[in-house]
């Protein structure tokens, strides 16, 4: 019987061991991702005017066309606006970033990932690359940075564009206080099993087929990537939401919201607050699309995008 209890304890201890070793989701070599994902060495930049920060960024298009900012949103990076970007770049300036402690940015040193810090590295970033003004495009948590930009520095932003944009509280949550993050999303850290983040993904995405092994594979290294899982806690951490109204109507750019109407994430019915607060903002509303247009039907969201950018010249 002892013999028997034994061999039962071994087994499990062996199975235990097992899942910890597949759970076990370490960070991947900088230099194996920047080698993948980088187009090169130079896309990555210092800040002149915040020294110790580096940004991951493309900037594509004639240097001389009106420019395009594109902020993507929690969990993503750049690589996000890929179809988007290559339609753009052929009449604009397109500048796309990988936030602090995303993509291929490192995590900022500072610790600091509030929406003013954001803001501060951004407008260092266009002055560095001598852009007076942008038409800013953001996503999720990036359209809550970018209208949080056109509210403060209207002399900075000509155009605006709001992709599902994060901003207004959720039911059950208030302004003014900051996020409970549960223990198990702090185990990511550690443990990011590839099918558990698909798992996780596939909510942004109303057609399933869209969430490619190689589209998976993307988002699970580059979250991956050192130091980037911690930053992305911590950005959670320190978003304290306000009431977004005041802020919004101060917004005088001409706006556009583009919204799946299957959005999962941030539902399609906000397009309504954001609306009400923004007159004169129009919505192109995405019948059978989720959380991220630019990926799941680039081609539908783009055209409501470029029908702006023409009237507007």
């Amino acid at each position: 019987m002892l013999k028997k209890r034994t061999a039962i304890l071994i087994l499990l201890a062996l199975a235990l061991f097992g899942l910890a070793a597949w759970a076990w989701t370490p960070d991947l070599p900088q230099a194996d991702l920047d080698a993948k994902y980088m187009r090169q060495p130079s896309d990555r930049v210092e800040l002149r005017a915040v020294p110790g920060v580096h940004l991951h960024l493309r900037d594509t298009g004639p240097r001389s066309a009106p420019a395009l900012l594109m902020i993507h949103g929690f969990g993503a990076s750049l690589h996000s606006w890929e179809p988007w970007a290559a339609a753009l770049s052929e009449t604009y300036r397109v500048i796309r970033i990988d936030l602090p402690g995303s993509g291929l940015s490192p995590p900022d040193p500072s610790g600091v990932y509030t929406d003013a810090r954001t803001e501060q590295l951004l407008l260092a970033l266009l002055d560095q690359l001598e852009v007076p003004h942008v038409t800013l495009i953001g996503h999720s948590i990036g359209g809550r940075i970018a209208w949080g930009m056109a509210a403060r520095h209207p002399e900075r932003i000509t155009r605006l564009v709001l992709i599902a944009p994060d901003g207004f509280a959720s039911p059950g949550f208030d302004y003014g206080q900051a996020p409970e993050v549960p223990a198990s999303l702090k185990l990511m850290t550690h443990v990011l099993p590839r099918p558990l983040l698909r798992m996780s993904l596939a909510p942004a995405y109303a057609d399933p087929e869209v969430l490619s092994d190689r589209l998976t594979e993307r988002y699970f290294e580059l979250m991956r990537a050192p130091g980037a899982r911690q930053a992305l806690l911590a950005r959670m951490q320190q978003t304290v939401l306000s009431d977004p109204r005041p802020q919004l109507q101060r917004i005088k750019a001409p706006t556009l919201l583009i919204w799946g109407e299957q959005d999962a994430m941030i539902p399609f019915s906000n397009a309504a607050d954001y609306l009400t607060a923004l007159p004169s903002a129009r919505l192109a509303a995405l019948p059978g699309i989720g959380h991220l247009p630019q990926e799941e039907q680039p081609a539908r969201g783009l055209a409501a995008l470029q029908a702006l950018l023409r009237e507007s010249q």
